[in-house]
């Protein structure tokens, strides 16, 4: 038994080594049968975590579980990051054939994941987690995504800070971003072990991203789950009502007493809600 255990563990060791040396934009583990769904996380993050959703919504579906070159151990691509992403799920898709795979992501997974929808009716559906189709809009007035460019002051500051005081930063990202106090030296570790090149013309692929017009090309139903601290519920509400101003056909919900990583403030809430779309 044990040896028929450890061939099962090697065969899809090699499966994920090959995927993987076929596509180096990402690393994708893929657990279960059924309908497939492909998970995206957020920035920084590994698959690492959906790891709670996975193991329920594996019982049913087919996960595909993804991680970005740049992060985790995955090793970086050459700008630009983000399109590149995208062209590479959307060709691991055709090569898989996987008809109709819903599209589950969480912060810049669900902007992703609203990227490719917006260009292609080929999705069942979308939950998107905490995630906005203009995340660069929410963060500087008079947003303008023509004036995002790689090569700015603020970037330069990011690639020559030295360890300490990146190691700094990540700490104080890591507490806004989880109420859930046992996470967060997880999300530091994340940003700290990011390639440092990735992290921040990554970024700036992302605030560049604008999808507010784009979202009236969607057709595939899309369930918005969002966290509402540390800004209120109203606040929250207003800002995912103007985003999503063209989407057609939506449902949004909020999960109380959550920041941004709703799956570890409110994992038996988020996993419930999923299921609910899913089933």
């Amino acid at each position: 038994m044990k040896t028929f255990k450890n061939l099962v563990s090697l065969i899809l060791i090699l499966f994920v080594i090959t995927l993987n040396a076929q596509n180096p934009s990402f690393e994708v583990k893929v657990i279960g049968k059924g309908q497939p769904v492909l998970l995206f996380p957020g920035f920084t993050c590994t698959g690492e975590v959906w790891d709670l959703i996975v193991q329920e919504i594996s019982k049913t579906h087919q996960c595909h579980v993804f991680t970005f070159a740049g992060f985790g151990e995955i090793p970086p691509i050459e700008k630009p990051w983000l399109p590149k992403i995208k062209e590479s799920i959307v060709q691991y898709i055709s090569d898989q054939q996987l008809e109709k795979p819903t599209l589950v992501g969480h912060s810049l997974g669900g902007t992703l994941a609203l990227w490719m929808a917006s260009e292609n009716d080929a999705y069942e559906q979308l939950i998107v987690i905490d995630a906005l189709p203009a995340t660069g809009a929410l963060m500087m007035p008079n947003f303008n995504s023509e004036s995002m460019v790689y090569d700015n002051p603020y970037n330069t500051q990011l690639l020559a800070m030295d360890a300490t005081s990146f190691e700094q930063m990540a700490d104080q990202m890591a507490k806004g971003m989880t109420l859930n106090t046992s996470k967060r030296a997880l999300l530091k570790n994340w940003i700290i072990k990011a390639d440092r090149a990735t992290y921040v013309y990554g970024y700036t692929d992302l605030l560049k991203l604008d999808l507010r017009d784009a979202m009236k090309q969607i057709k595939a139903q899309v369930t918005i789950l969002g966290a509402t601290e540390p800004y209120g519920l109203e606040t929250v509400k207003k800002t995912f009502e103007a985003q999503y101003l063209h989407l057609n056909d939506y449902t949004i919900k909020f999960a109380d007493a959550s920041a941004h990583f709703i799956m570890f403030d409110q994992p038996e809430w988020l996993l419930n809600e999923i299921k609910l779309v899913l089933n």
